[in-house]
């Protein structure tokens, strides 16, 4: 059953009830009460990102704990409706603006000082700057770096309170395209699969990436500010390319070489950690390692608290060998979303909460646990990073 639709969603997903009401439309425009207030305009402008923030006055209350009006007039000049990452120069910004050029260029690098806007290099070599995304740099930078500082932790705190199930579900929920999609430890995939669909592999992601690096886990940081962490390891959370010039640049993470990635990727692995990455096969920018007890993603589903298939596309499900099974149980403990139970000294899977994240098989002594390619979901996937985000757009009216 699709839950991912405009109108909202009421209904049973794997044994549960999930009730989501429709996001607002933005042809509604603000109320005219608030129109006036630059905080509430921007907020209104976030929320028609192509990863766009859900308008709430938590979020608008975020806004202003980290920048002024000033700067919030500039934000709301850079473009929303646009696939992350997308720079524009300050003199472009500058054209639909009512201060001086020299203005408008101190209040944009004031706001990328403060970590709020994404900065990279334009085509034609000047500075450029373009506006967090969900999941893309919100509420990310408040944590990437692993600072503890208060301020951090009232980030957390605030982040935490504003990003409810509802708000998830309009970010996430109204697409049948996802940003991210899960991604098995290579000896999950079979051979023949990994052949005709290398970008299923992290292997295949780290080889063609050019740079890397390396961030804290934005979900374990906020637990552990919170008072919940885990005992996961935490610098885990890599980015590639144009994510990795700006995490390195801007110092909220480090730069790591490809033979790091891969040690990140194996020791992940060996922690029970769920990769995943951007939705498509070629330049994907992000990866992060999971775990069922702090993510927004897997402990939210572990919990049984949103629906499988909102978030992230799942490619693969498990199976098992039951003869080359000898019930050591350990399966059903590792499992990140709780989908695997013993029954008859058996393990047995729930098709509808597994993610085919292959934790599982990377842990099974004996070979049994293993994955297939869901036979209801192409395989196929959008070519690159622009292609994925073009389509989100397209599918939330906003190209």
């Amino acid at each position: 059953m699709r839950y991912h639709h405009i109108h909202g969603f009421d209904g049973s997903i794997g044994g549960r009830h999930f009730h989501f009401d429709p996001p607002r439309e933005q042809s509604a425009g603000l109320p005219p009460d608030i129109v006036d207030d630059v905080f509430h305009r921007l907020a209104w402008h976030l929320s028609a990102l192509g990863m766009g923030l859900p308008f709430r006055e938590d979020l608008v209350e975020i806004l202003k704990q980290n920048i002024t009006e000033d700067e919030a007039r500039v934000a709301l000049l850079l473009p929303n409706r646009v696939v992350p990452f997308t720079v524009v120069s300050a003199d472009e910004v500058a054209t639909g603006a009512d201060m001086p050029p020299a203005e408008v260029e101190r209040l944009l690098e004031s706001l990328a000082a403060k970590d709020m806007l994404f900065t990279h290099e334009t085509a034609d070599g000047k500075r450029g700057y373009a506006l967090h995304q969900a999941g893309y740099g919100f509420p990310q930078t408040f944590l990437w770096s692993g600072a503890e500082t208060e301020h951090a932790a009232k980030m957390a705190g605030m982040v935490a309170k504003y990003s409810g199930r509802q708000v998830t579900y309009e970010m996430y929920g109204t697409t049948e395209t996802k940003p991210y999609r899960y991604v098995p430890p290579s000896e999950a995939v079979a051979e023949e699969v990994e052949t005709v669909y290398p970008y299923h592999t992290m292997e295949h992601v780290i080889a063609k990436a050019r740079r890397f690096a390396v961030a804290h886990c934005t979900c374990r940081m906020a637990a552990r500010l919170l008072g919940k962490g885990c005992d996961h390891p935490v610098e885990v959370c890599m980015k590639f390319n144009e994510l990795a010039d700006y995490v390195i640049e801007s110092g909220l993470g480090r730069e790591i070489t490809r033979e790091e990635a891969f040690e990140v990727i194996r020791v992940s692995e060996d922690a029970g950690l769920v990769h995943f990455v951007d939705n498509c096969k070629g330049e994907p920018v992000h990866n992060c390692n999971c775990c069922g007890d702090a993510c927004w993603n897997v402990g939210n589903i572990r919990r049984r608290k949103i629906p499988r298939d909102l978030i992230m596309a799942t490619y693969f499900l498990r199976d098992t060998n039951q003869d080359a099974c000898n019930g050591c149980d350990i399966c059903t403990d590792i499992c990140p979303v709780a989908a695997v139970s013993l029954e008859d000294g058996l393990p047995v899977v729930d098709a509808e909460w597994c993610i085919g994240c292959g934790v599982c098989v990377h842990a099974c002594p004996t070979g049994a646990a293993r994955l297939f390619l869901r036979h209801d979901k192409d395989p196929n996937i959008p070519e690159d990073f622009q292609a994925l985000h073009r389509q989100i757009l397209e599918e939330r009216g906003l190209s």
